[in-house]
């Protein structure tokens, strides 16, 4: 079901005959209808309560400068492909994505796809994690690197796929790249630890690492906002599973780090009986 227009707008961009930048009471706004492009010219105005299959509005003013630059950087043809990746995702996941995506996965899909073309390795030491944490965003990043590899003729590796699913996850939940990225990062130092400290290699293609991920996950994001958890368990964690603590303690710390914050004693614990399940596993 299609979109009617609310008010009058005005071309600024026409990028080919389905798909055109418009300008409405100082936003951007992405137009995407069968037709809705064809003939048109700068300043041309689309009346209100025309009907178009989709319209995505840029509001942020940093959003509406940075789309502007890069609508100027790369050519239309370029810029039309990466939009009907962004609504193909939104028709895929039936709902809307958050506006960064028009410049985020844009941007940098464009120095990705010139790296690529150029024979410049691509590598993402957090694909595992990427693949485990964000499973739906992957999938859809696979469609695309399929997109692109058919338009470009190129091979996008997996660790590309990885960067994808990133700015897609982002995108489907709101939350900041940085964010995203971070989560990525903090889980691979957390495992890379507790192989180190356990002297184990962990299957990460099992069931009971994707657990331990979600499990971590969760622990960051309370970190990161700042939440509590209250574990009444404490006392019996660190006198039961000495080691699992101590290997909690320690990554704790480095945490604390990262994050510039204190965790406390429940944290600890709450991620050192998460340990000692995974060990359990393997």
């Amino acid at each position: 079901m299609g979109v009617k227009l609310s008010n009058d707008v005005v071309v600024t961009k026409v990028f080919n005959n389905s798909i055109v930048l418009v300008k409405s009471k100082g936003k951007e706004k992405i137009l995407f209808s069968k037709g809705i492009g064809f003939g048109k010219r700068f300043g041309e105005k689309i009346l209100k309560g025309t009907e178009v299959d989709k319209l995505f509005t840029i509001e942020d003013e940093n959003n509406l400068i940075n789309l502007n630059k890069i609508v100027d950087r790369v050519d239309s043809e370029f810029f039309a492909f990466c939009e009907e990746i962004i609504y193909s995702i939104s028709e895929s996941l039936g709902e809307e994505l958050n506006e960064n995506i028009h410049i985020g996965l844009i941007d940098h899909l464009y120095f990705a796809i010139k790296r690529l073309k150029d024979g410049e390795e691509i590598q993402n030491p957090f694909i595992v994690e990427i693949e485990t944490l964000y499973p739906k965003a992957f999938n859809l990043a696979s469609e695309v690197s399929k997109k692109i590899g058919e338009k470009f003729n190129v091979k996008v590796p997996n660790g590309e796929v990885g960067f994808i699913a990133l700015h897609i996850h982002s995108a489907i939940n709101n939350s900041k790249l940085s964010h995203t990225i971070k989560y990525s990062y903090l889980s691979n130092l957390i495992v890379q630890n507790i192989e180190e400290k356990l002297k184990i290699k962990i299957n990460k293609k099992s069931l009971d690492y994707a657990r331990f991920l979600t499990h971590i996950r969760f622990a960051i994001e309370r970190l990161l906002t700042k939440k509590t958890i209250k574990n009444e368990l404490t006392s019996v964690i660190k006198e039961k599973y000495e080691k699992s603590y101590e290997i909690a303690s320690y990554i704790s710390k480095l945490l604390e780090d990262e994050l510039n914050t204190k965790i406390e004693d429940d944290e600890i614990a709450y991620l050192a009986m998460h340990i000692e399940r995974l060990k359990l596993s393997l």
